[in-house]
Parts: C-alpha cells; sequence; structure tokens
C-alpha cells in the first residue's frame, strides 16, 4: 500500500483549490484510512447510480439489509469524484433526501481498497450533512463532464473506475434509479446499423416449419422476420446469480407462414433492444428453440389475422450458441420477401364502453392531464425488492366529451415516459380494458405497451392508419388556447375511486382494499419509500374536523435544509428507517406545549425585529430598561403579536371537535401527525411557459444532474382550501392526521369517472362521495371556501361516535414529506361482509 497519495495528473495543473483532491491525499496517509471532518466544504452531488448489490465476506444473502448498492459522484466545482455510500446512508436515497443537484458537507469518509483486484479503490462515504437546499456549487458548472474524474495515483489505469460501470467490480451495469424496467447507462445501444451487409435469403426458413423441427438435431436454417410486438425490459438478477447482464425481452416477429415469440437474452439486450423496434425486419442465424413458456404474458394478435405458432420460441443468445442478428434497413427490405405489414386496432372514446373487460386495443389522443410519475412495490416479490413507476394521463380524440383515463407503466422508453406533457399526441398501443362498476372504464398497461408522443411518431408503421388520419384532421380544428385552459399536470391523482360499498373478503383477498390496524398504518408510512403510493383502509371515529388554506409546513416536524449528520456510526437506530418515531409518532399529551412554546417564541423573534426598526428615541429608551423588565416587555409583545394570529387563524378557518376528543387526546399513545397536504399535492395547470419547470415538478428526481433545472423550480401556488382530519382508532389508542381535498369543479382531472349523484352537502356525503354537489363548471380556478366550510362543518355533529372505515391514500412525496389523502369514508352500514 503506498504511502501517499495524489491525484490524475489530467488536472494536476488546475489553478483553484479542490477539496476533494485535498481529501484523497490526506485519505492514504491517515492511520486506518478514515478522516473526520467537524466543518466541511459543501461538494454538490451530481449523480446517483444504482445496483444490485453483493453480500460481503462472512455475509449471508438473506440477512443482507438492502438489495442494492449506490454509487454517488460529487463535484467541488474543480474535480469530480465517484464515491460509494456506505449502506448505513441507503436510506437517504430511499426517501429522495440525498438527491441530485443539492450539496452535501462530507463529515467521515473512507479509502477502500479491492483486496481482490490490483490498482482499483475508491473513497467511500459514511457520514455526511446536508447543505442549503440551493446548491452553492452547480451555479459554477456549465459543463458538469468537462470537469476530470478524481483518480487516486497508481490506479488511473484502471478502466473500472473511468468508465460508466458500478464501484462494486463483481457488478457489470447500472440500474435505473426507481425502477428495474428502463435502460440505464451507456450500454445501452441506439439507432440503427451504419451499413448493410449482403444477405443470402435463399435459404431462409419459414417459423411454420420450426414446430416441426424441434427436438430434432438440425442446423437451423436463417429467419427473415418482421417485428409486429415488443415487450418491455424485464431483469431478473438476484444474489448468487453469475450472469452479468440478467436482462430479457420477447418479441412476437412474423413472416408470411405466421407468428412465433422470440426472446432476447442477456448482454445481446444492451446491444440490440433499442434497435429492434416495431415494423424493424431481422435477418437471424444462430438461434436456438425451446418450449414456449406458458405463464407470461402475450400480446392479443387477433385482429393480425395470421396463424400463431405457440408451442415453440426462438432464443437469441450471447452464447452457446451466440446468436447473429442483422437488422436491415427498411430501404433494404424487397416486396418479394412476403412479410406482412403491422397491423393495429385503434380504438375510439366513444366505442369503449362497448368493450369488454381484459379486451386489447391501441389508442390515440391529444393529452389534456398528466399525473405525476408514482411508484408500486412489486407484490410478492423478495428479495432483491422491485417497484413499478407509473402515472395517470388523460386523453381527449373528438368523438365524446370523456377522456381516456391510462394507466402507463413504465415500458422502457424513459425518453418518451418522462416526456408526456399535455397538449402532446400520445398512441398507446396493446392497452387493457377494465371495466370499473359505477366509474367509467379506463385503460392500463401491458407488458407489451408502447408509448409514442410528438416527435417520436414519425415512421412509426401506424401514421398510415385511417384512424390515425382521422384523429389529425379532428385536431387540426383545435384552439391551443382553448385546450389549454382544460389542462392540468401533476398532484394527487387516484382511480378508479373507491367502491360504494366496502367489502372484506376472507377467502378472496384480491382486488380489495387492505384493512390494517392504526399501529399497522404506523409501519406502513415508515416503510414508504419516495413517491411510493399505498391505498389503505383504517375503521374508527372522526374526532375533529378543521377547514385551512395552509400547507403542510417543515414547523410540523419534515426535514430542514440543515440536517443533524447522517453517518455509519448511528447503530442505535434502525438504518433502514432513521428518525421514523420522530417523524411520526408523538404522544399528543407531550405536543401541545412545546408547540404553543415554539410558536409564541417564533413570534417573539417577530416582535424583536419589528422593534430594531423604530425610532431611534425608542431604542434608547428600551437600552436603559434592566434585563427583568425587557424580558417582561418582550413575553407581552410575543402574547400579544400570537392572539392577534390565533385570532386571524379563527378568521379563516372553521372547525369542529367531537364532545370527548379532548379527554381522549390527553389519554391516547400515539398521534400520528406528520400527513397532510402539501404544495405537491395540488395539480397545476399547463403552459408552455414553465413545460420544463413542470416536466422536472410531475417526473421523478433525476439520476443526473442537468445544468438549469435549478433555474426550472415552479414558484408556491397558493394552498386550495380542505379540510384537516383526525381519525381515532377504534381501540381509541392511536390517532392519525389526514387532509381531505373535495373536488369542487368539474374540470378537476379528479372530477373524471367519478359517480356524481346528488346529495345534501352534509360533513358524512361529502366524506363518502369526495365532491362538493353541485361541482361547478365555470370558475377555472374554484375552491372550497371559508363560507361553504361552515355550512358543511354545521352538520358535523353526524360524525359523533360515528363508527367509519376510512380510505387513505398514502404517498411519499420525498425527505419527511407524506402525503396522507382521505379517499372515501364509508358508514359501518355501507360494509359488506362474506
Amino acid at each position: 500500500m503506498e504511502s501517499s497519495s495524489s491525484c490524475s495528473s489530467t488536472a494536476a495543473d488546475l489553478p483553484q483549490e479542490s477539496f476533494l483532491q485535498r481529501t484523497l491525499e490526506l485519505l492514504p496517509s491517515t492511520q486506518s484510512l478514515k478522516l473526520t471532518a467537524e466543518e466541511a466544504l459543501p461538494v454538490a452531488v451530481v449523480a446517483i447510480q444504482r445496483y444490485l448489490s453483493e453480500p460481503t465476506d462472512g455475509q449471508h444473502q438473506e440477512q443482507h439489509l438492502d438489495s442494492y448498492s449506490y454509487d454517488v459522484t460529487i463535484t467541488d466545482g474543480v474535480w469530480r469524484a465517484k464515491c460509494f455510500l456506505h449502506p448505513s446512508l441507503n436510506h437517504l436515497v430511499h426517501r429522495n433526501t440525498l438527491r441530485t443537484g443539492t450539496d452535501i458537507s462530507i463529515r467521515q469518509c473512507s479509502f477502500v481498497y479491492n483486496e481482490r483486484r490490483l490498482g482499483h479503490g475508491y473513497i467511500c462515504i459514511e457520514k455526511l450533512g446536508f447543505s442549503a437546499e440551493m446548491s452553492s456549487v452547480l451555479p459554477r458548472i456549465n459543463n458538469i463532464s468537462s470537469l476530470p474524474l478524481l483518480v487516486k495515483h497508481g490506479m488511473e489505469g484502471s478502466l473500472v473506475l473511468q468508465s460508466d460501470v458500478p464501484l462494486q467490480v463483481s457488478r457489470k451495469h447500472y440500474l435505473s434509479l426507481w425502477n428495474n424496467d428502463d435502460p440505464e447507462g451507456d450500454m445501452w445501444i441506439s439507432g440503427s446499423a451504419s451499413s448493410d451487409p449482403v444477405l443470402d435469403v435463399s435459404k431462409v426458413t419459414l417459423l411454420s416449419t420450426l414446430e416441426s423441427s424441434f427436438r430434432v438435431s438440425w442446423k437451423p436454417l436463417p429467419l427473415l422476420v418482421k417485428i409486429i410486438h415488443k415487450s418491455r425490459l424485464r431483469y431478473y438478477g438476484k444474489f448468487g446469480l453469475k450472469i452479468d447482464y440478467p436482462y430479457q425481452t420477447y418479441f412476437e416477429v412474423a413472416d408470411q407462414s405466421g407468428t412465433m415469440s422470440l426472446v432476447l437474452w442477456n448482454e445481446l439486450c444492451p446491444e440490440y433492444y433499442q434497435r429492434m423496434n416495431v415494423g424493424a425486419v431481422l435477418y437471424l442465424q444462430n438461434y436456438t428453440l425451446k418450449q414456449s413458456y406458458s405463464n407470461r404474458s402475450r400480446p392479443q394478435m387477433d385482429h393480425h389475422r395470421m396463424k400463431n405458432f405457440t408451442s415453440v420460441e426462438i432464443c437469441l443468445n450471447p452464447r452457446n450458441p451466440a446468436a447473429v442478428i442483422t437488422v436491415v434497413s427498411q430501404k433494404s427490405v424487397l416486396p418479394q420477401w412476403g412479410l406482412p405489414e403491422v397491423s393495429y386496432q385503434f380504438t375510439t372514446r366513444s366505442e369503449l364502453e362497448k368493450m369488454s373487460n381484459g379486451s386489447a386495443c391501441d389508442v390515440i389522443g391529444l393529452v389534456t392531464f398528466v399525473g405525476r410519475v408514482e411508484r408500486v412495490r412489486s407484490k410478492g416479490n423478495k428479495a432483491p425488492e422491485k417497484y413499478w413507476t407509473y402515472r395517470w394521463v388523460h386523453a381527449v380524440d373528438g368523438t365524446s366529451d370523456r377522456p381516456f383515463i391510462l394507466e402507463l407503466f413504465s415500458s422502457s422508453q424513459p425518453e418518451i415516459f418522462n416526456q408526456i406533457c399535455p397538449m402532446t399526441y400520445l398512441v398507446c398501443t396493446q392497452m387493457r380494458v377494465c371495466q370499473v362498476e359505477g366509474s367509467l372504464p379506463y385503460l392500463t398497461s401491458s407488458c407489451e405497451t408502447e408509448i409514442f408522443i410528438t416527435g417520436y411518431h414519425k415512421g412509426q408503421p401506424y401514421v398510415s392508419d385511417p384512424r390515425v388520419k382521422s384523429f389529425i384532421q379532428w385536431t387540426k380544428t383545435l384552439k391551443d388556447n382553448v385546450v389549454l385552459q382544460k389542462t392540468a399536470v401533476g398532484g394527487h391523482y387516484c382511480y378508479p375511486p373507491p367502491p360504494q360499498r366496502f367489502s372484506q373478503s376472507t377467502t378472496d383477498t384480491s382486488g380489495q382494499i387492505p384493512l390494517v390496524a392504526v399501529s399497522d398504518l404506523k409501519r406502513e408510512l415508515e416503510s414508504l419509500q419516495y413517491r411510493e403510493h399505498k391505498k389503505l383502509a383504517i375503521q374508527g371515529e372522526i374526532t375533529a374536523v378543521r377547514y385551512t388554506k395552509s400547507p403542510k409546513t417543515t414547523e410540523e416536524g419534515t426535514a430542514v435544509p440543515n440536517e443533524p449528520e447522517h453517518g455509519a456510526s448511528d447503530t442505535h437506530k434502525d438504518p433502514a428507517q432513521p428518525n421514523a418515531e420522530d417523524c411520526l409518532m408523538s404522544p399528543s399529551s407531550d405536543r401541545s406545549k412545546p408547540s404553543s412554546r415554539k410558536r409564541r417564541n417564533q413570534f417573539s423573534k417577530a416582535a424583536s425585529s419589528s422593534l430594531s426598526c423604530a425610532s431611534t428615541p425608542a431604542k434608547r429608551t428600551l437600552h436603559h430598561k434592566n434585563a427583568k423588565e425587557r424580558e417582561e416587555e418582550e413575553e407581552e409583545e410575543s402574547a400579544s403579536a400570537y392572539e392577534e394570529v390565533q385570532q386571524e387563524q379563527q378568521e379563516c378557518q372553521d372547525s369542529w371537535e367531537s364532545r370527548s376528543w379532548s379527554k381522549q387526546r390527553a389519554e391516547i399513545s400515539e398521534h400520528l401527525q406528520q400527513g397532510g397536504l402539501h404544495q405537491d399535492s395540488i395539480s397545476r395547470r399547463f403552459t408552455f411557459d414553465e413545460k420544463s419547470a413542470l416536466l422536472l415538478w410531475s417526473n421523478l428526481q433525476p439520476t443526473r444532474w442537468t445544468p438549469g433545472t435549478a433555474a426550472d423550480a415552479l414558484p408556491h401556488v397558493p394552498c386550495l382550501g380542505h379540510y384537516q382530519l383526525t381519525v381515532l382508532g377504534i381501540n381509541k389508542q392511536i390517532a392519525v392526521d389526514a387532509a381531505f381535498l373535495p373536488v369542487v369543479r368539474s374540470d378537476d382531472p379528479r372530477a373524471v369517472g367519478r359517480s356524481q349523484d346528488p346529495h345534501d352537502n352534509s360533513t358524512l356525503c361529502c366524506l363518502s362521495s369526495g365532491f362538493l354537489c353541485p361541482l361547478d363548471s365555470t370558475d377555472r380556478d374554484r375552491e372550497l371556501t371559508l363560507h361553504e366550510s361552515e355550512e358543511i362543518l354545521a352538520t358535523a355533529g353526524e360524525l359523533e361516535n360515528t363508527h367509519v372505515v376510512c380510505v387513505l391514500d398514502l404517498c411519499q412525496l420525498g425527505g419527511d414529506k407524506v402525503e396522507i389523502l382521505i379517499n372515501k369514508v364509508y358508514r359501518v352500514t355501507d360494509v359488506t361482509l362474506d
């Protein structure tokens, strides 16, 4: 081991002093290869990259605390350094507390040599703190890739350290940060081949002959086929699997004799997946055949009117044998090859109600609403855990006054999925119809769904479809300024609404909303990861309702920019969920006084600030008073200011409490008060001027920072009038706060598909239906007013001692921001037990 260290000489002559360079020089000279700094200069996070973890020596796979590891690239404005994040800090990524585009301070780090490979080592971040919300380093950088990469002297020749691959050398590639379905990194090759080789098509065989050739010793003849369907990527990596690129994807291919499945395996996926598109022609050699896997999903292909060969499938492997794949350019495709045209089954919105549940269709529409990207944990999935990413979209096609309601999961097309916005033309293929009792039908993605938006339609086979041409003609009659008034982006959105009656079955639990104990709800909140959405139900009684226009803020316990230090030595906490109890659990008997004291202290500071602006004689008089008099005067000023604010709040809010709540509040063991309505809970109107900012806001945190993103921050919008409810669990031990934002406008995206049966606007009716009756159809900026709230809460007495079931939507919005919204409230008379 070297006794001293310096950095790569590629930027040794840079004039600026570098904190990262100095740190790397000092690390190898320390006795334990570890540095601790009380005051560290800020460095900016420019990339966070994820990959499957590898168990350390002596650690069994089932004992592995986290399925994934993270490499974090940081910069001090002079150098870039790719560092390994200590596993005890992974929770900061899980909740998007550690994210790209912000500054951190490294409080403790170490240098780790790879003991099984010469010339390989890296910095490990073990403790860190957070600086201000806005980075002080990044505004000085125009091109992050132009900054040299910091590598220890003597390790400059390591391709791993210089390449876009993980620092843990047993892993060869990165995964997408928030799901496992999207291509990630430089290894994914896009585009077509530069030149076409000469093809010998005289000896090609037809798909119809392959079934009879299966299990027979034969040398496969070349195939000439066209891709008619394409699935998303499947990552099947797991601990102990000795495959460098564990990917799989399948296609449906066709020739003049029929259709058959084709499976692309392992490292062939990065090389060919983005080049093998629907409509492409393939010349295949050295393929193998195997019996078809019956349990996977398949596209519906009746509209092709071709024979489907389903007993065997074509396999393209990287070795044993190594498949030879030629993607034939369109200009070289000859008509005499007899390859079929790609066929579609476009459905209009007016036809959707007549379609059977589960049937497939293709749709085209003009996007009017795009929801934020959320994540849902894959069910029944053991380690490594997986998340699906999805978003809701509304699109119109002119055949109905109702939009398509689309649930779009990631389709391994992140460059398109992240760019969906209002006013774009959206095409979705192989969508599945979901008929909903009491609500409008919606369409959800299948594994074979592909999506395309404006800018990606050119060259797609569907452009000549008559229904696509008809849609384009309709859009020419629209005026942009009229359509823009009906658009929205982001905010809370959930579909379909819960059923009219809540049911609980002991035999069939599929499709029903889980009913959990309030104590389990606390654990569910603690386990939520960034943008993860869950729908749960609890039973109890509503003990307090308050009308407010104030969003949830950091004052109530969420993260603030200068957080305490996070580090590997915090062993007294659960490394997966730090500070969870502090965030989510607070005995209400101990809470009221400190929070009141905190508010009074803030008003005291405000009073002091106003005194400093007084006239000079007043200042002199104040200085002559003794300390006791000054303290008494400050307390009086504080009390006066506090009372004024309290009075103002009483004027802009209305509330109701059950008669027994004041006594129950003192006796309950826990009060979960973190959840509520946040700025991110409210949708915004789309404008072209704010397009980039709205996309950034509604998408997930990007893996890499790019210049200009900080300037795209959206301004805060006034919080809409809503209710803050307190639900006391049925055993009266734990209470939880949740927000209720009723639908008040007919053009609210949440109004689409919702049953709008008339009701009397009583408290329970509003909580049950989710909307005010009737919905306003004229005022685009309409919200729940104080006057309406007073009328609604005048009937809140019906909540007294009423046993209810509350359906809650939970979503982790990043950091310590947790959205807990009331979706629907059932009386126990509206509950069905099977």
